[in-house]
């Protein structure tokens, strides 16, 4: 189920320069929008804007020989022409209705004025006696910053700002888009980018194009939360539903189970960074890393980290075993020898992991019903074969015939010297014995991540609840 929210937290630079500062964000089932608080200018009427785009002559008569009543800023030495910055109210400039701030003035008692010093048109402006003719035209390109200016005065009440003339550009506050994140193949972190430190009371979201909303601050952590779960919850469902449509185009065999962000350790010797994000998918009998999400079909064959399931050790790690200060992290130890460390944002989804993997375990083991290694047994060629129905056969080459089998309810227990030698020790049904079998096999490492597949799978078989619980 998405969500739909929005509510005002505050932004910071990622370089952390810049103070924080308002903003709005607003979650949609699709995208997250950042926007901040702006001055724009009103959109005026068809008379209005006729108005300011005329050159007038506009009389002012000063009022007991006191000032114009208005301020000036630019003049030549600054490339502008002299600008009205302020009219003040109930004085001379303001009385005579027709001009507004923004009005450049272009003639003072018809002397042109365009290219003179600010101090010299505020000269003549002194000079000019009880009865001065202005001639203006409205200068657009500094009018937005002159009257944001004026709307801003503390000496300015509402009433004031109510009853500015009809042909000034009013200024208004409304909130504009910044960014505007994907959430597709979103992925949203507590932690600094590639570390294992959290933020405090802070969260980013991260889109697949690139774009980011930033550090996003929360007044607390239950706002914090809230955020999370619903930026999560939206993400999630998107994820679903490109599972769902890619597995109407898939054979069951090929399904796809689970799609999701992790973070990889990485080794010092290799990356600058602790932490890299991958996206983890578990697709038919495969576990897939990418560092970028598969949005076309050639990604998934073009993965360059893809294992079989069944030939991997998957764990969670205990706090002992955490490599750092990064809270839910599991281990997948393959059999080619690669030692993966993923942590995710939070146990929930470390959970759903765990039930994800053993579901793709067991199904994949159930297709493929069984599986041979090639070993040695009393020094004889032999094939250890383990079958999801029979459990464990070892087949000798040169006499073509099995030289023994056991179910995989007579395994008692099992060692190895991490190197070629198995040990499996077996209790005999029939004479209540232990049996043990030494065999050696140069893939030793996948033949024990595929014993342990099997009796996991097989466990399911039997009690299909075994998955529901996990």
């Amino acid at each position: 189920m998405t969500e739909v929210k929005t509510g005002i937290l505050s932004v910071q630079s990622i370089s952390g320069k810049q103070k924080s500062r308002p903003i709005r964000l607003q979650l949609s089932s699709d995208h997250l929008t950042l926007q901040q608080e702006e001055w724009v200018t009103a959109a005026l009427q068809e008379e209005d804007e006729a108005f300011l785009n005329m050159v007038r002559d506009v009389t002012v008569q000063r009022i007991d020989g006191a000032g114009l009543g208005l301020c000036v800023k630019g003049g030549a030495e600054h490339h502008l022409p002299v600008l009205i910055s302020r009219i003040i109210k109930g004085q001379a400039a303001d009385l005579t209705g027709k001009l507004v701030v923004g009005d450049s003035i272009l003639k003072v008692n018809d002397v042109d004025v365009e290219t003179t010093t600010h101090d010299n048109v505020v000269q003549m402006l002194k000079d000019a006696g009880e009865t001065i003719k202005l001639t203006v035209k409205h200068f657009k390109p500094a009018s937005h910053f002159l009257n944001k200016g004026n709307n801003l005065r503390k000496d300015s009440t509402e009433e004031e700002r109510q009853l500015r003339i009809p042909g000034l550009p009013r200024i208004e506050k409304t909130w504009t888009d910044v960014v505007c994140v994907p959430l597709l193949y979103g992925r949203v972190s507590r932690y600094f980018p590639g570390t294992d430190k959290l933020r405090s009371n802070s969260f980013e979201v991260f889109g697949v194009d690139g774009s980011s909303s930033g550090p996003v601050y929360c007044e607390d952590n239950r706002v914090m939360a809230e955020w999370i779960q619903s930026v999560t919850s939206n993400i999630n469902s998107l994820l679903s539903q490109m599972v769902q449509m890619t597995n109407r185009l898939l054979v069951p065999d090929e399904q796809i189970f689970l799609m999701m962000w992790t973070s990889e350790k990485m080794s010092a010797d290799r990356h600058c960074q602790a932490w890299k994000p991958k996206f983890l998918s578990l697709k038919s009998a495969d576990v897939l890393l990418f560092d970028i999400p598969p949005m076309h079909a050639r990604d998934w064959v073009t993965c360059e980290m893809k294992y079989k399931v069944y030939e991997c050790m998957f764990k969670f790690l205990e706090d002992s075993e955490l490599p750092d200060d990064r809270q839910y992290c599991c281990r997948i130890q393959t059999g080619c020898g690669d030692d993966i460390i993923l942590s995710t944002e939070c146990r929930s989804e470390l959970l759903q992991l765990e039930k994800a993997w053993h579901t793709t375990n067991t199904l994949a083991v159930k297709r493929l019903v069984s599986k041979t290694f090639g070993c040695t047994w009393r020094g004889a060629l032999s094939g250890l074969t383990i079958d999801l129905n029979y459990g464990f056969s070892l087949y000798d080459h040169q006499t073509k015939s099995f030289m023994w089998t056991y179910k995989f309810s007579q395994l008692k227990s099992s060692s190895d010297d991490g190197n070629k030698k198995l040990v499996l020790t077996f209790n005999n049904e029939t004479c209540k014995e232990t049996e043990t079998r030494e065999i050696e096999c140069t893939d030793l490492r996948t033949l024990m991540y595929c014993i342990h597949a099997f009796l996991s799978a097989k466990l399911a078989s039997i009690d299909p609840t075994l998955l529901a619980n996990f």
